[in-house]
C-alpha cells in the first residue's frame, strides 16, 4: 500500500485463502485466480470477514459456489484497506462480493430469467421496509442466496465492517453507513412471511430475519435480549408438541 512504486510487482507476491483452498491455507495468487478463471469471468471476487471461519461460511458465498466462482477469503485486520488500495490485477477490478448487485456474464445461465416484480412482491418488500424503518437503506430481492433467507449488503461507496473499525481504533468517526437487506423469495421463511396476515407476527418475524442477516455478518446484535424474546415468542405459537 505504501509503495506505490513497486505495487505490481508485490502484488505478484501476495497468498490468499479461497473458496478452492484446502482448510485456511493461504496459497492462490491473484496470477493463479486469473489463469483459473472462466473467461468471461469480469472480475476477481474477494469477502472479509473477521475470522476465517465466517468468511468461509458467509451466505454471501452461495451463488458463487453454484456458478463455480473462486472468491478469496480475507480476515486479517487490514485486508478491507489493502484490497481496495490495489483495485485491479491484470486488468480485472477486485470486487467485495458483499457490495451492490452481482453483474457479469459469469451469473447468467440459460434457465435464468428475471422474474418481474409484480405488485404483491413490490407491496410485501415495502411493508418489511416500514418495519425495519432505518435500519436498512432498501429491502429488495436479490440473486446472492441459494440456501439461506437473507443478507446485508452494502453500497459500493459504503465504508465495510473492518474499515469502520479501523478508523474507530484510531479515533475517527466513520461517516453514516446503512446496509440494504437482501431476500431470498425462494426460501420457505420468505415465502411464510409474504403469506402472514397478522402485522404484529408479519413484524416480528420481519426484525428476526434482518437479525439473522446481522449475525450471519459476524456483528453484534443492538439488543439480543429483544431478540431471544421474539424468537421464543415465535416458536411458542408454533403449538404444543403431541403428548
Amino acid at each position: 500500500i505504501e509503495d506505490p512504486g513497486n505495487r505490481d510487482k508485490l502484488k505478484k507476491l501476495l497468498r490468499f485463502n479461497s473458496t478452492r483452498s484446502e482448510g485456511v491455507a493461504q496459497d492462490r495468487s491473484l496470477e493463479s485466480y486469473v489463469a483459473d478463471a472462466k473467461p468471461e469471468q469480469s472480475a476477481i471476487y474477494y469477502l472479509t470477514a473477521d475470522s476465517p471461519v465466517a468468511a468461509r461460511s458467509s451466505p454471501h458465498l452461495e451463488t458463487f459456489r453454484e456458478h463455480g466462482i473462486e472468491v478469496l477469503l480475507l480476515s486479517d485486520r487490514l485486508d478491507e484497506w489493502v484490497m481496495q488500495t490495489l483495485g485491479e490485477f491484470d486488468g480485472k477490478p477486485l470486487k467485495d462480493v458483499r457490495r451492490g448487485h452481482l453483474e457479469g456474464q459469469e451469473f447468467a445461465t440459460p434457465q435464468t430469467v428475471e422474474p418481474e416484480l409484480d405488485k404483491s412482491r413490490k407491496q410485501f418488500l415495502k411493508r418489511v421496509k416500514r418495519v425495519l424503518r432505518d435500519r436498512v437503506d432498501e429491502v429488495r430481492l436479490g440473486e446472492r442466496l441459494k440456501q439461506s433467507a437473507a443478507c446485508l449488503v452494502l453500497s459500493e461507496h459504503d465504508l465495510g465492517y473492518q474499515m469502520r473499525e479501523l478508523l474507530a481504533a484510531a479515533g475517527q468517526e466513520a461517516p453514516a453507513s446503512v446496509p440494504s437487506l437482501e431476500l431470498n423469495p425462494d426460501h420457505p421463511l420468505i415465502r411464510r412471511l409474504a403469506l402472514e396476515n397478522d402485522e404484529g407476527r408479519f413484524e416480528r418475524l420481519s426484525l428476526l430475519v434482518f437479525e439473522q442477516a446481522v449475525l450471519a455478518e459476524g456483528r453484534q446484535l443492538e439488543d439480543p435480549a429483544a431478540f431471544v424474546v421474539r424468537l421464543n415468542e415465535l416458536l411458542a405459537e408454533l403449538g404444543t408438541p403431541p403428548a
